[in-house]
Protein backbone atom coordinates (compact mmCIF):
# COMPACT_ATOMS: atom_id res chain seq x y z
CA UNK A 1 0.00 0.00 0.00
CA UNK A 2 3.29 1.94 0.32
CA UNK A 3 3.81 2.18 -3.47
CA UNK A 4 0.15 2.97 -3.71
CA UNK A 5 0.01 5.97 -1.13
CA UNK A 6 3.05 7.47 -2.96
CA UNK A 7 1.33 7.61 -6.71
CA UNK A 8 -1.50 9.25 -4.74
CA UNK A 9 0.61 11.65 -3.53
CA UNK A 10 2.42 12.19 -6.83
CA UNK A 11 -0.49 13.21 -8.56
CA UNK A 12 -2.07 15.39 -6.32
CA UNK A 13 -4.40 12.91 -4.03
CA UNK A 14 -2.68 13.03 -1.05
CA UNK A 15 -5.27 14.16 0.70
CA UNK A 16 -7.52 10.84 0.12
CA UNK A 17 -7.81 7.97 2.47
CA UNK A 18 -7.40 4.34 1.07
CA UNK A 19 -10.16 1.56 2.23
CA UNK A 20 -10.01 -2.20 1.30
CA UNK A 21 -13.00 -2.56 -1.02
CA UNK A 22 -12.53 -6.10 -2.67
CA UNK A 23 -10.49 -8.44 -4.50
CA UNK A 24 -11.27 -10.61 -7.97
CA UNK A 25 -10.34 -13.76 -8.89
CA UNK A 26 -6.87 -12.60 -10.99
CA UNK A 27 -4.29 -10.76 -9.11
CA UNK A 28 -5.75 -7.30 -8.98
CA UNK A 29 -7.57 -5.11 -5.92
CA UNK A 30 -9.56 -2.81 -5.67
CA UNK A 31 -9.66 -0.24 -3.02
CA UNK A 32 -11.97 2.53 -1.84
CA UNK A 33 -10.82 6.33 -1.85
CA UNK A 34 -12.34 8.92 0.49
CA UNK A 35 -11.58 12.23 1.75
CA UNK A 36 -12.89 14.25 4.44
CA UNK A 37 -16.06 16.57 4.00
CA UNK A 38 -16.22 15.07 0.76
CA UNK A 39 -18.95 12.43 -0.35
CA UNK A 40 -17.81 11.19 -2.97
CA UNK A 41 -15.88 8.46 -3.63
CA UNK A 42 -13.81 6.77 -5.87
CA UNK A 43 -11.81 3.06 -6.94
CA UNK A 44 -7.99 2.61 -7.19
CA UNK A 45 -7.77 -0.50 -9.38
CA UNK A 46 -4.39 -2.11 -8.12
CA UNK A 47 -3.10 -4.19 -11.28
CA UNK A 48 0.67 -3.65 -10.31
CA UNK A 49 1.14 -7.35 -9.99
CA UNK A 50 -0.97 -8.10 -13.61
CA UNK A 51 0.20 -5.17 -15.44
CA UNK A 52 -0.81 -6.36 -18.67
CA UNK A 53 -4.41 -6.90 -17.69
CA UNK A 54 -4.06 -2.72 -17.67
CA UNK A 55 -4.18 -2.17 -21.36
CA UNK A 56 -7.27 -4.21 -22.31
CA UNK A 57 -8.82 -2.77 -19.45
CA UNK A 58 -9.07 0.65 -20.74
CA UNK A 59 -9.19 -0.45 -24.57
CA UNK A 60 -12.48 -2.46 -23.25
CA UNK A 61 -13.73 0.25 -21.36
CA UNK A 62 -13.55 2.68 -24.77
CA UNK A 63 -15.25 -0.37 -26.87
CA UNK A 64 -17.97 -0.29 -24.32
CA UNK A 65 -18.54 3.28 -23.63
CA UNK A 66 -18.84 4.27 -27.27
CA UNK A 67 -22.01 1.95 -27.76
CA UNK A 68 -23.57 3.68 -23.90
CA UNK A 69 -22.55 0.71 -22.14
CA UNK A 70 -22.15 2.57 -18.28
CA UNK A 71 -18.74 1.30 -17.55
CA UNK A 72 -16.84 2.94 -14.64
CA UNK A 73 -14.93 5.97 -15.96
CA UNK A 74 -11.67 6.14 -15.63
CA UNK A 75 -10.48 9.74 -13.90
CA UNK A 76 -6.90 8.89 -13.90
CA UNK A 77 -3.90 6.04 -14.89
CA UNK A 78 -0.22 4.95 -14.77
CA UNK A 79 0.53 2.00 -16.76
CA UNK A 80 3.81 1.28 -15.84
CA UNK A 81 2.83 1.46 -12.33
CA UNK A 82 -0.58 -0.59 -12.20
CA UNK A 83 -2.88 1.82 -11.55
CA UNK A 84 -6.44 3.39 -12.03
CA UNK A 85 -8.58 5.50 -10.97
CA UNK A 86 -12.23 4.92 -11.52
CA UNK A 87 -15.60 6.06 -11.08
CA UNK A 88 -17.19 4.10 -8.07
CA UNK A 89 -20.55 2.16 -8.61
CA UNK A 90 -20.96 1.66 -4.84
CA UNK A 91 -20.99 -1.93 -3.48
CA UNK A 92 -24.72 -3.56 -4.41
CA UNK A 93 -24.49 -6.42 -7.06
CA UNK A 94 -26.98 -7.86 -8.53
CA UNK A 95 -26.33 -10.55 -6.70
CA UNK A 96 -27.86 -8.64 -3.74
CA UNK A 97 -30.47 -7.80 -5.46
CA UNK A 98 -32.50 -10.49 -7.38
CA UNK A 99 -34.86 -12.55 -6.20
CA UNK A 100 -38.40 -14.09 -7.13
CA UNK A 101 -40.42 -11.43 -7.14
CA UNK A 102 -37.68 -8.59 -9.24
CA UNK A 103 -35.34 -11.03 -11.61
CA UNK A 104 -37.43 -11.12 -14.21
CA UNK A 105 -37.65 -7.00 -14.67
CA UNK A 106 -33.56 -7.15 -13.52
CA UNK A 107 -32.99 -9.83 -15.94
CA UNK A 108 -34.66 -8.34 -18.94
CA UNK A 109 -32.85 -5.02 -18.17
CA UNK A 110 -29.08 -7.20 -18.12
CA UNK A 111 -30.37 -8.42 -21.17
CA UNK A 112 -30.58 -4.93 -22.84
CA UNK A 113 -27.11 -4.30 -21.81
CA UNK A 114 -26.14 -7.52 -23.64
CA UNK A 115 -27.40 -6.49 -26.81
CA UNK A 116 -25.55 -2.69 -26.55
CA UNK A 117 -22.41 -5.04 -25.88
CA UNK A 118 -23.15 -6.74 -28.75
CA UNK A 119 -23.27 -3.81 -30.85
CA UNK A 120 -19.42 -2.91 -29.33
CA UNK A 121 -16.15 -2.89 -32.26
CA UNK A 122 -14.73 -6.67 -32.63
CA UNK A 123 -12.13 -5.29 -34.93
CA UNK A 124 -8.78 -6.91 -33.37
CA UNK A 125 -10.48 -8.81 -30.44
CA UNK A 126 -8.95 -12.84 -29.83
CA UNK A 127 -11.46 -14.79 -31.36
CA UNK A 128 -13.59 -17.55 -29.30
CA UNK A 129 -12.76 -19.87 -31.64
CA UNK A 130 -12.49 -23.88 -31.34
CA UNK A 131 -9.05 -24.33 -30.29
CA UNK A 132 -9.67 -21.60 -27.37
CA UNK A 133 -13.00 -23.79 -26.30
CA UNK A 134 -11.06 -26.71 -26.25
CA UNK A 135 -8.56 -25.19 -24.07
CA UNK A 136 -10.62 -24.04 -21.50
CA UNK A 137 -12.54 -26.83 -21.16
CA UNK A 138 -9.20 -29.24 -20.77
CA UNK A 139 -9.09 -26.72 -17.59
CA UNK A 140 -11.73 -29.47 -16.38
CA UNK A 141 -10.02 -32.60 -16.43
CA UNK A 142 -6.94 -31.21 -15.26
CA UNK A 143 -7.62 -29.19 -12.17
CA UNK A 144 -11.12 -30.47 -10.99
CA UNK A 145 -11.22 -34.14 -11.87
CA UNK A 146 -7.15 -35.51 -11.63
CA UNK A 147 -5.79 -32.59 -9.12
CA UNK A 148 -8.94 -31.62 -7.01
CA UNK A 149 -10.82 -34.95 -6.89
CA UNK A 150 -7.56 -36.84 -7.04
CA UNK A 151 -8.80 -39.33 -9.82
CA UNK A 152 -7.03 -41.60 -12.13
CA UNK A 153 -9.23 -41.68 -15.27
CA UNK A 154 -9.83 -44.65 -17.09
CA UNK A 155 -9.06 -44.78 -20.87
CA UNK A 156 -12.54 -45.04 -21.36
CA UNK A 157 -13.64 -42.07 -19.16
CA UNK A 158 -10.53 -40.11 -21.20
CA UNK A 159 -12.20 -41.16 -24.56
CA UNK A 160 -15.65 -39.70 -23.16
CA UNK A 161 -14.99 -36.29 -21.95
CA UNK A 162 -12.43 -35.89 -24.95
CA UNK A 163 -15.79 -36.86 -27.31
CA UNK A 164 -17.90 -34.53 -25.17
CA UNK A 165 -15.48 -31.37 -25.47
CA UNK A 166 -15.46 -31.75 -29.35
CA UNK A 167 -18.84 -32.12 -29.60
CA UNK A 168 -19.69 -28.84 -27.37
CA UNK A 169 -16.51 -27.43 -29.50
CA UNK A 170 -18.71 -28.34 -32.66
CA UNK A 171 -22.21 -26.98 -30.95
CA UNK A 172 -20.93 -23.42 -29.98
CA UNK A 173 -19.51 -22.98 -33.09
CA UNK A 174 -23.00 -23.09 -34.94
CA UNK A 175 -24.23 -20.24 -33.35
CA UNK A 176 -23.83 -16.52 -35.43
CA UNK A 177 -19.92 -15.68 -34.00
CA UNK A 178 -18.05 -12.57 -33.72
CA UNK A 179 -19.86 -10.36 -31.43
CA UNK A 180 -18.29 -8.95 -28.64
CA UNK A 181 -18.67 -11.30 -25.48
CA UNK A 182 -17.57 -9.86 -21.92
CA UNK A 183 -16.79 -13.73 -20.60
CA UNK A 184 -18.15 -13.20 -17.05
CA UNK A 185 -21.25 -11.45 -17.76
CA UNK A 186 -23.05 -12.72 -14.14
CA UNK A 187 -24.89 -10.93 -11.60
CA UNK A 188 -21.36 -10.31 -9.37
CA UNK A 189 -20.24 -8.02 -12.22
CA UNK A 190 -23.44 -6.38 -12.55
CA UNK A 191 -23.64 -3.54 -10.31
CA UNK A 192 -26.76 -1.27 -9.24
CA UNK A 193 -25.43 2.14 -8.88
CA UNK A 194 -26.22 4.77 -6.28
CA UNK A 195 -28.19 6.65 -8.74
CA UNK A 196 -30.32 3.14 -9.65
CA UNK A 197 -28.20 2.64 -13.36
CA UNK A 198 -26.65 -0.41 -14.43
CA UNK A 199 -22.97 -0.05 -14.38
CA UNK A 200 -21.13 -3.22 -15.87
CA UNK A 201 -17.43 -4.29 -14.56
CA UNK A 202 -14.87 -6.65 -15.10
CA UNK A 203 -14.90 -6.89 -19.17
CA UNK A 204 -11.25 -6.79 -19.73
CA UNK A 205 -10.97 -10.49 -20.90
CA UNK A 206 -13.26 -9.64 -23.63
CA UNK A 207 -13.42 -11.75 -27.15
CA UNK A 208 -14.91 -12.20 -30.40
CA UNK A 209 -17.63 -14.94 -29.75
CA UNK A 210 -20.90 -16.53 -30.27
CA UNK A 211 -24.00 -14.66 -29.50
CA UNK A 212 -25.00 -16.82 -26.17
CA UNK A 213 -22.52 -16.63 -24.50
CA UNK A 214 -22.95 -13.57 -22.18
CA UNK A 215 -26.48 -14.74 -21.88
CA UNK A 216 -25.70 -17.60 -20.40
CA UNK A 217 -23.35 -16.20 -17.94
CA UNK A 218 -25.72 -14.39 -17.10
CA UNK A 219 -29.27 -16.94 -17.12
CA UNK A 220 -26.91 -19.97 -15.60
CA UNK A 221 -25.30 -17.91 -13.09
CA UNK A 222 -23.11 -20.25 -11.15
CA UNK A 223 -24.03 -17.56 -8.19
CA UNK A 224 -27.51 -17.57 -8.56
CA UNK A 225 -29.62 -19.78 -9.47
CA UNK A 226 -32.96 -18.64 -11.79
CA UNK A 227 -36.41 -21.81 -12.43
CA UNK A 228 -35.40 -23.55 -15.56
CA UNK A 229 -38.76 -22.85 -16.97
CA UNK A 230 -37.96 -18.99 -16.65
CA UNK A 231 -34.07 -19.22 -18.01
CA UNK A 232 -35.48 -20.98 -21.39
CA UNK A 233 -38.33 -17.58 -21.47
CA UNK A 234 -35.61 -14.91 -21.02
CA UNK A 235 -33.37 -16.75 -23.51
CA UNK A 236 -36.11 -17.05 -26.05
CA UNK A 237 -36.79 -13.37 -25.01
CA UNK A 238 -33.42 -12.44 -25.80
CA UNK A 239 -34.00 -14.08 -29.26
CA UNK A 240 -36.57 -11.99 -30.04
CA UNK A 241 -35.22 -8.39 -29.12
CA UNK A 242 -32.07 -9.20 -31.01
CA UNK A 243 -34.68 -10.28 -34.10
CA UNK A 244 -32.56 -13.58 -34.53
CA UNK A 245 -34.65 -15.59 -37.37
CA UNK A 246 -34.07 -19.27 -35.77
CA UNK A 247 -36.04 -21.74 -34.13
CA UNK A 248 -37.20 -22.22 -30.43
CA UNK A 249 -35.19 -25.71 -29.94
CA UNK A 250 -32.20 -25.15 -32.31
CA UNK A 251 -31.61 -21.22 -29.94
CA UNK A 252 -32.45 -23.34 -26.74
CA UNK A 253 -29.67 -25.73 -28.47
CA UNK A 254 -26.98 -23.18 -28.73
CA UNK A 255 -27.61 -21.83 -25.16
CA UNK A 256 -27.60 -25.02 -23.77
CA UNK A 257 -24.57 -26.53 -25.02
CA UNK A 258 -22.58 -22.57 -24.48
CA UNK A 259 -23.79 -23.09 -21.28
CA UNK A 260 -21.87 -26.81 -20.91
CA UNK A 261 -18.85 -25.29 -22.40
CA UNK A 262 -19.24 -22.71 -19.82
CA UNK A 263 -19.61 -24.53 -16.58
CA UNK A 264 -17.05 -27.58 -17.54
CA UNK A 265 -14.39 -24.26 -17.77
CA UNK A 266 -15.39 -23.25 -14.20
CA UNK A 267 -15.27 -26.92 -12.90
CA UNK A 268 -11.69 -26.35 -13.42
CA UNK A 269 -11.21 -22.70 -12.53
CA UNK A 270 -12.47 -23.04 -9.45
CA UNK A 271 -10.40 -25.60 -8.14
CA UNK A 272 -7.58 -23.99 -9.45
CA UNK A 273 -8.69 -20.73 -7.40
CA UNK A 274 -8.12 -23.25 -4.47
CA UNK A 275 -5.29 -25.49 -5.30
CA UNK A 276 -3.19 -23.12 -7.17
CA UNK A 277 -3.64 -19.54 -6.02
CA UNK A 278 -5.26 -20.44 -2.52
CA UNK A 279 -8.75 -19.04 -3.34
CA UNK A 280 -10.91 -21.48 -1.80
CA UNK A 281 -13.74 -19.61 -1.52
CA UNK A 282 -14.41 -20.15 -4.59
CA UNK A 283 -15.39 -24.39 -3.72
CA UNK A 284 -18.39 -23.46 -2.56
CA UNK A 285 -19.62 -22.14 -5.83
CA UNK A 286 -18.75 -26.15 -7.68
CA UNK A 287 -21.92 -27.85 -6.42
CA UNK A 288 -23.93 -25.07 -8.60
CA UNK A 289 -21.50 -25.46 -11.64
CA UNK A 290 -21.89 -29.35 -11.20
CA UNK A 291 -25.61 -29.30 -11.26
CA UNK A 292 -25.36 -27.63 -14.48
CA UNK A 293 -23.26 -29.75 -16.56
CA UNK A 294 -24.96 -33.09 -14.75
CA UNK A 295 -28.71 -31.61 -15.69
CA UNK A 296 -28.47 -29.84 -19.17
CA UNK A 297 -25.58 -32.86 -20.10
CA UNK A 298 -28.12 -35.16 -19.43
CA UNK A 299 -30.48 -33.85 -22.15
CA UNK A 300 -28.53 -34.38 -24.74
CA UNK A 301 -27.28 -37.64 -26.78
CA UNK A 302 -23.77 -36.17 -27.14
CA UNK A 303 -22.72 -34.75 -23.39
CA UNK A 304 -24.72 -37.61 -21.52
CA UNK A 305 -21.79 -39.66 -21.06
CA UNK A 306 -19.64 -36.50 -19.42
CA UNK A 307 -23.10 -35.83 -17.46
CA UNK A 308 -23.17 -39.68 -15.97
CA UNK A 309 -19.45 -39.77 -15.18
CA UNK A 310 -20.10 -36.21 -13.35
CA UNK A 311 -22.99 -37.59 -11.50
CA UNK A 312 -21.52 -41.35 -10.04
CA UNK A 313 -18.72 -38.51 -8.87
CA UNK A 314 -21.42 -36.67 -6.97
CA UNK A 315 -22.67 -40.18 -5.52
CA UNK A 316 -19.11 -40.91 -4.26
CA UNK A 317 -17.73 -37.19 -3.11
CA UNK A 318 -20.73 -35.12 -2.89
CA UNK A 319 -20.03 -32.60 -4.36
CA UNK A 320 -16.30 -31.96 -2.99
CA UNK A 321 -13.84 -34.65 -1.39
Amino acid sequence: MFKMRQWLNQIGWDEWKIEVASEDASFRSYYRLRRKHDPQSYVLMDSSRLLESLPPFVEMNERLSAVDVHVPKIIAQDLQKGYLILEDFGNTHYLDMLNEENERELYQKAIGEIRKMQKAETSGLPLYDKDFLHFEMALMQEWYLEKYLGLALSAEESAWIEDTVENVAHEVMQQPQGVFVHRDFHSRNIMLTPRGEIGIIDFQDARSGGVTYDLVSLLRDVYAECDREEVERLALYFRDAKGLDVDDATFIRWFDFTGLQRHIKILGIFARLALRDGKEGYLKDIPMTLKYVVDIGGKYPETRELSMLLKRLQNVFGTAP
